[in-house]
Formats: C-alpha cells, sequence, structure tokens
C-alpha cells in the first residue's frame, strides 16, 4: 500500500448535502480518508484526501470527488 495524501479547497463550504457527498466519495475502493477540514473562520471548505495510490491514480481519485458533486481544487 502506498498511502498519499491531498488537500482540496472547495469552491463552496460544505453544508449538510455535500457532507454526505463526502461519503459517498469515501466509499470508493482504495480511498482510505476524506476529511473535511474547518477553517479559522468556522466554514468547512477544506478537504484532506488519503487514499492507496498502488490502487486508485490521482485522475480516479479526482473524479470521484467530481462524481459526488465535490467542486474541489487542488492545494499545492
Amino acid at each position: 500500500m502506498t498511502k498519499t495524501q491531498l488537500h482540496y479547497e472547495l469552491d463552496r463550504p460544505l453544508d449538510e448535502t455535500l457532507m454526505e457527498r463526502v461519503a459517498d466519495a469515501h466509499r470508493l475502493f482504495g480511498m482510505l480518508r476524506v476529511q473535511p477540514v474547518e477553517s479559522p473562520g468556522g466554514e468547512w471548505n477544506k478537504l484532506v484526501v488519503d487514499y492507496d495510490a498502488s490502487r486508485l491514480t490521482l485522475a480516479q481519485v479526482e473524479a470521484a470527488l467530481h462524481r459526488a458533486g465535490l467542486a474541489a481544487r487542488r492545494k499545492a
């Protein structure tokens, strides 16, 4: 297993519906964790994604986020 961690900024803060979609993205085999992160201002507008790079590519991870309706930009 090759655990890889990525950080994303969301286009809009998470609401209840989007929080449920985070769980949907997590269901993909090889996706280890999709964790919402609260900003200092109290908005849930970031994600930390841990995945198994021996099972998934970056494109597959980002496609899973997109399918779940999570508009996110990867932070460098």
